[in-house]
């Protein structure tokens, strides 16, 4: 059976069945999905993802900030990782991101 969370007025309909999280807003439209958890959060209104910010640390811990109300997100920890050979960069938000292929961030799960 699928759980539901709401966040920031975003549905969160995981379903336990599959890797695939489907984003619901307020009024019940899909808004978009999440596969394996390696993208950001959809948004609505104008707002950025974080697909779209610069590809530089900087600019992730000022969008991190941003999306958290503020409270400065710094960087604890970067290492290398053996498998994908990719930065991560391990936020003190409880989250690590890597760079994709095309040099967007995106959340990793190590």
């Amino acid at each position: 059976m699928p759980a539901l969370l709401l966040y920031k007025r975003v549905a969160i309909v995981i379903n336990t069945n599959s890797n695939v999280v489907f984003l619901h807003n307020a009024k019940g439209h899909n808004i978009g999905a999440i596969n394996h958890m390696s993208q950001a959060f959809v948004k609505e209104g104008d707002e950025q993802w974080l697909g779209d910010i610069d590809p530089t640390i900087r600019a992730l811990i000022n969008y991190l900030t941003r999306e958290n109300n503020g409270i400065r997100v710094y960087e604890q920890k970067q290492f290398v990782d053996p498998k994908t050979g990719k930065e991560v960069y391990v936020m003190s938000n409880g989250l690590s991101y890597s760079k994709d292929m095309d040099g967007r961030w995106e959340i990793v799960g190590l």
